[in-house]
Order: C-alpha cells, then sequence, then structure tokens
C-alpha cells in the first residue's frame, strides 16, 4: 500500500514539476515555485497550484496555462536549445504542427515532430561568424578609408589655399594691369590731341585742297585730267603754255580729314602700346575668372558632409553601375542618380540631397531628389540606404511605388563595430 502511495505521489509531483516548466522561460520560474496556492501574474486572482497547466483557463492573463492552448491569450515559450528560443502563441500547443525546433510544443499531439535546434544553430552559427568576418574585414577596410580620405582632405584644403593665393595675386595682378591699360589709353589720347592741336592750319589747307580737288574731278574718278582741268581752270599768266598730262593728272591722296594724324608714328605707337596693355589685361581677366570658379567648385566639393572623419570622400567622383532587365543605373555619389534604357534614353532620378539616415547612425541613407519630371506629377527620388561589405559596389534597385526608387549601396565604410552581438544558444 505504501509502495503505491509512493509511486502515486512521485508521478503527481513529477506531473506538477513537468507542468510547472513547460513553456516557461528562465525568468519567469519564480512565480511557478510549487505552493498551496498560486497568483495569476497579473495579481487578478489566487488559484489552487494544482490548477496550473491543468488545460483549463482561470487566469484571465493566461498565465496558469503556459503550456497547454487554453487561453487565447497565452504564449508558449519555445527553449529551442542550440539555437534562439522564442515564444509562439499557445493556441499552437498541441496543434499538429511543429513551430519549437526543439519539438515542445507537440508533447500531446499525433505530429512527429523532429529536434532540429542544433542543425538550425549550426547554420546561423556559421551565418553570423560570416557576418562577422565580413564586419571585421569591413572594419579594417574602413580604417584604411579613414586615413585615405584624412589626407585626400588636407590635399583639398592645400589646393584651396593655393588657389587663393594665386588669386590674391592675380587680383594684384589686375590692378597694375588696369593702371597700366588705363595709362596707355590717356597717352593715345594725349598724343592724338597734341597732333590735332599743332596741326590745325595744315588740316585747313589740307581741306582746301580736297574741296579744290573735288571741284575739278568731274567724273569723280579719283584723279584729275587735262582735259577736267582745261574746263574749269583760266589760264592767266602764261596762254602759249599748254598742261602736260602729268602736270593734270592729278590723284586724290590726301584722304579724310584727319589721315594725317593717324599715320603719325608716335600715334602708332600709342595705339600700339594701348592695344597692348588691353591684350594683357584680358589674359589676366580670364585668368582669374578661370581660378575663381575652381575656387568655387572646391569650396562646394569640401561643404559637402563626408562623415565624422571623411570616411566617405573617396566615394566622390565615382559612379557605380547596375543593370536590372533593360535599364543600367548609374549612382554617382554626391552628385546623381539616372536610369539609362537599352535604346539610349537617360533619365535623372535625382540629385544629391542630404543624409536621412536615423539620429544615432546618420550616415546609413542617402537622398537624391529632385529628378526628371514623373508622368504623374512630381520629380522623381531615389533614397540610397548603405550596407556594411568588403566591397563598394551597387547591390540592388527596387521602385516600390511610382518613381520613387530605393537602392542598396554596399561599402566598408558603412560597417559599424557591434559592441554586443546577439548570438545563439550554443549550450546542451
Amino acid at each position: 500500500m505504501r509502495f503505491h502511495i509512493i509511486i502515486a505521489a512521485f508521478f503527481w509531483f513529477g506531473l506538477v514539476d513537468s507542468r510547472k516548466v513547460r513553456g516557461i522561460s528562465s525568468s519567469y520560474k519564480r512565480f511557478y515555485r510549487e505552493r498551496k496556492s498560486f497568483l495569476c501574474i497579473d495579481g487578478s486572482k489566487m488559484i489552487p497550484f494544482e490548477q496550473v497547466n491543468d488545460d483549463y483557463c482561470d487566469c484571465a492573463d493566461g498565465s496558469d496555462e503556459p503550456g497547454t492552448s487554453a487561453c487565447p491569450q497565452g504564449r508558449f515559450y519555445c527553449t529551442n536549445l542550440g539555437f534562439r528560443p522564442h515564444y509562439i502563441p499557445s493556441s499552437r500547443v498541441n496543434d499538429g504542427i511543429c513551430d519549437c525546433c526543439d519539438a515542445s510544443d507537440e508533447y500531446n499531439s499525433h505530429a512527429r515532430c523532429q529536434n532540429t535546434c542544433w542543425n538550425l544553430g549550426q547554420r546561423e552559427r556559421a551565418y553570423v561568424e560570416g557576418q562577422m568576418r565580413t564586419l571585421d574585414e569591413g572594419l579594417r577596410l574602413k580604417q584604411q578609408l579613414i586615413e585615405e580620405g584624412v589626407l585626400l582632405w588636407r590635399e583639398k584644403q592645400a589646393q584651396l589655399r593655393e588657389l587663393q593665393q594665386v588669386a590674391e595675386d592675380l587680383q594684384i595682378k589686375l590692378e597694375e594691369h588696369r593702371r597700366k591699360k588705363n595709362e596707355a589709353d590717356r597717352l593715345k589720347e594725349q598724343t592724338v590731341k597734341a597732333l590735332e592741336a599743332g596741326d590745325g592750319a595744315l588740316r585747313h589747307q589740307n581741306s582746301t585742297v580736297t574741296n579744290i580737288f573735288q571741284l575739278l574731278d568731274s567724273d569723280k574718278d579719283g584723279g584729275i585730267s587735262v582735259n577736267e582741268v582745261k574746263a574749269k581752270v583760266v589760264l592767266v599768266h602764261d596762254e602759249q603754255r599748254v598742261l602736260s598730262e602729268d602736270e593734270a593728272l592729278i590723284k586724290d591722296t590726301h584722304g579724310a580729314p584727319g589721315s594725317l594724324v593717324s599715320e603719325d608714328p608716335h600715334v602708332k605707337a600709342a595705339e600700339k602700346a594701348a592695344e597692348w596693355e588691353a591684350t594683357n589685361l584680358k589674359k589676366v581677366e580670364e585668368a582669374y575668372e578661370t581660378v575663381s570658379m575652381e575656387i568655387s567648385d572646391l569650396q562646394k566639393k569640401l561643404a559637402i558632409d563626408y562623415g565624422t572623419d571623411w570616411e566617405f570622400l573617396f566615394l566622390k567622383s565615382q559612379c557605380y553601375k547596375l543593370k536590372v532587365y533593360q535599364y543600367t543605373y548609374t549612382l554617382c555619389p554626391f552628385s546623381q542618380v539616372t536610369q539609362k534604357s537599352s535604346t539610349g534614353t537617360e533619365v535623372s532620378l535625382g540629385k544629391w540631397g542630404m543624409w536621412s539616415g536615423p539620429p544615432k547612425n546618420h550616415y546609413t541613407q542617402m537622398v537624391y531628389e529632385n529628378g526628371e519630371p514623373c508622368w504623374q506629377g512630381g520629380s522623381r527620388t531615389t533614397t540610397v540606404t548603405l550596407t556594411c561589405g568588403t566591397e563598394t559596389a551597387l547591390q540592388s534597385v527596387k521602385e516600390p511605388s511610382k518613381c520613387q526608387y530605393i537602392m542598396d549601396f554596399q561599402t566598408p565604410v558603412a560597417c559599424q563595430p557591434v559592441l554586443k552581438q546577439r548570438g545563439v544558444h550554443s549550450e546542451l
């Protein structure tokens, strides 16, 4: 009789212990210590302890039935040793479908579940280890790119300082050449005025001669013949003398008023000096304009946010392509995104806008905006998500909504140190 009582007691306490442990995480075991009564975890009700896991829902929060499907709001804890533990709705307990890889959810059903946790854990551990190797290599490459970025940044800053110094020197030269040109123009003007003032009488005489010539030149051929002279001139002093052809044939050599001044060697020298200074000034102005444009372009490039350590600077002036079906997509970081069809038509999907990642990881997303207009209205935009990898390449392109594109861009500079990597259970 005592033997049967002992066996019954052993069976009862073993059953209670089994009910108590099944479907419970280690952090909740303190609520299920064997005692005479059980307090629902939400504190709403006290029940006898033997009613725990009796396949009848007594607690509103379902805490009395962690290992059965009796409570609609209940949760069953899959321990899954060797893999990742997780909860499933208690309605899936003993439903004939294996949800837990350790088969603990089908302890009293017709399903023949195999424990696959170890194999799943091995695969996940291999994946995590591969990811960690990629991360380590990515961080190593990132450090190299940071060092290169710092050097490149310093080179650009030095280049900017040099250009600014060249601009200052050219500014001084500009002022000097402007002064010289003004002096040359003034000297030319003074020379012309001096000659015009000194040769006024001569100019008057030339004007009179010109008028007489025009009077005699009846046929307006630029020359005066004997007949033209005879027709207009009366010989008074020597009626017997006849004009020879050489005497009568006079060519118009006087030209327009002021022609003598323009032919003066002093004027020609002054004009040549003025032209020379004007040419020199133009050359310096062109050089100054070129340097100013280079300074402006470099300042715009240096104003872009290339990361806290300039780690993204190496991406500037680089472009990355990916062909998806009949389209070739090109990402030029900090510049633009384009789409080119197989027929050669190219469309802008956006120009560099800003970083748009979350505050804690600001440099994980780029936005390219104000692309070509979409037929439905608005302009095309592209969001680029940066992910960690050992190579820098465009991985994927999608268009989840009309004219809104998303890209996955892999690069070592997107790798971030992991303080704590959540792994899988390795214990048996």
